[in-house]
């Protein structure tokens, strides 16, 4: 049984007493104040702080003991498996992080003359045109900050297409399976348009059928995953690429991770006029923590034009900011993207090189599958939709059946699972599986590790129905224990900073 470090640890404003001391701040004022004469004096008066910051006054050794033991009480990649499905927790390469942690990339500045920063202009500027090659698109705008953001560019480049044509005011609706990601219908409306929803079929994917009856000349495009969150790949893909573009609308690739598909099949080469990467997902910077994360959108030929600006250009002889693009949608991040999480993603693709991405794809679905023939064996586990086909990078399990028999829910199993030391994979995704358990390995776990989630999956689904009641108090084990989920996220008792934390208990 897996025990998690357990710190009765305050906040750390709740640590220290006034006037401890972890560094010489009055001897820096000083020599500040002797090289430049009274800061505070060429401040504004309204700049000036009324009363001292709210800071804690801690020394060293207790600021370090504070973060070594809330760094016991966490878990990551690093300490064990991460099957959260669609979410995809791989493994970050170390190299990764020392090179975007080198001072010749944080000291540089976004302000600077492009004439100082040919190098990253020029990484970034290569890694455009690898994901183009990946993709099987035109350009690629690494602007993204995140997945989500990506399919909003998408979107936006849609609307920009249609308005383009003289179409924009009839193109008004944009469909999206019933297994979509939840920001796909989000992206939509707020690209302006309405989200018309189409039904998957008895083995998991578009419903031919319930497409055809969608697409109208009010069809502004359709966004699609693939392969979809069940982690079946669309067999009818240059079917629906065809549906979508006689009826007059353009094909979105909601690429929430490309590890199965990688050296093996383009998404522009299936029909998708847009693409986004989630880089963070894909190329080696798991997001933990809600980012820093990027999700770079590719285009055709024909759509290179709406891309946001600057793009990055190449004369020959340098590499500069390019402003001049009368069509694109403007600029939607500040600077150039999450260069840092951008450049992890250029040294994993040189690191790997074409083969080793190839080998990437090849061992995410063979985990994902030795997964599947392990659980559909155990009781209470049901794979839904076409349960001959294998599954690509992930896999959506059902606990219905348990739940009905024993009262165990799928969170239940989420929650016991904490205590055996494995994260839980994402749970109650996507809406079309009742009960789902969402699981996805990555390439980045060897079969001893893969077959100590399955053994904790069986113990799970043994004690579910050997004693119910024991399993629907966990976890047990974990640093913080069974939390009440509907308080803690309510909008009333969410604190995310000290000050607000304050603020509350004034109420």
């Amino acid at each position: 049984m897996f025990r998690q470090a357990r710190w009765d640890e305050p906040v750390i404003f709740k640590l220290g007493q006034r006037g401890r001391r972890g560094h010489l701040v009055l001897r820096v004022e000083e020599e500040i104040k002797r090289a430049v004469g009274d800061v505070k004096a060429g401040l504004p008066e309204k700049l000036r702080r009324k009363t001292p910051p709210q800071l804690p006054e801690l020394s060293e050794v207790e600021v370090l003991r504070h973060y070594t033991r809330l760094s016991q009480m966490n878990y990551g990649v690093d300490l064990g498996f991460y099957p959260l499905g669609s979410c995809t927790m791989k493994y970050n390469p170390k190299v990764d992080e020392i090179l975007a942690g080198l001072p010749t990339i944080t000291s540089i500045h976004p302000y600077q003359d492009e004439r100082t920063v040919q190098g990253i202009l020029e990484i970034i500027y290569t890694l455009s045109r690898w994901l183009a090659e990946i993709t099987g698109t035109h350009e690629v705008s690494l602007q993204p900050a995140a997945g989500a953001h990506g399919e909003l560019l998408g979107t936006l480049i849609m609307r920009a297409h249609h308005r383009f044509n003289q179409e924009l005011e009839k193109r008004t609706e944009l469909i999206v399976p019933d297994s979509a990601h939840g920001t796909n219908p989000a992206s939509g409306i707020m690209a302006g348009f309405k989200i018309v929803v189409v039904p998957s079929d008895d083995d998991g994917c578009v419903d031919l059928e319930a497409l055809k009856a969608a697409v109208s000349e009010r069809t502004a495009g359709l966004m699609l995953t693939n392969p979809n969150t069940l982690g079946i790949f669309e067999k009818n893909i240059e079917e629906i690429a065809k549906i979508v573009h006689e009826a007059g609308g353009l094909l979105y690739y909601d690429g929430a991770n490309l590890n199965a598909v990688l050296g093996k099949v383009r998404p522009g080469d299936m029909g998708f006029d847009i693409v986004h990467i989630n880089i963070h997902k894909t190329f080696g910077t798991p997001h933990g923590g809600g980012g820093p994360g990027a999700g770079p959108v590719g285009v055709s030929n024909e759509l290179e034009r709406f891309l946001p600006v600057p793009r990055i250009a190449f004369d020959g002889k340098s590499y500069y900011l390019d402003y001049e693009k009368p069509y694109s949608v403007g600029k939607i991040k500040g600077f150039y993207g999450n260069v840092a999480v951008l450049l992890k993603a250029f040294a994993y693709i040189l690191t790997l090189g074409a083969e080793g991405l190839e080998e990437v794809a090849e061992i995410s679905v063979l985990n994902a599958n030795y997964i599947i023939e392990k659980l559909k064996r155990i009781r209470g586990y049901e794979l839904p939709y076409a349960q001959e086909r294998p599954r690509k990078h992930e896999c959506v399990f059902s606990a219905k059946t348990m739940y009905k028999e024993t009262g165990v829910r799928a969170l239940n199993i989420s929650k016991r699972i904490l205590d055996y030391g494995a994260h839980a994979p994402t749970t109650y995704f996507p809406l079309i599986v009742e009960e789902a358990l969402m699981i996805e390995p990555t390439e980045s776990y060897e079969r001893e590790e893969l077959d100590r989630f399955i053994e904790i999956m069986k113990k799970a689904s043994e004690e579910a129905y050997t004693n119910p009641e024991g399993i629907l108090e966990a976890p047990q084990n974990t640093a913080i224990t069974r939390l009440d989920e509907t308080k803690a996220s309510h909008p009333k008792t969410m604190a995310l900073s000290w000050r607000m934390h304050l603020k509350r208990t004034k109420l």
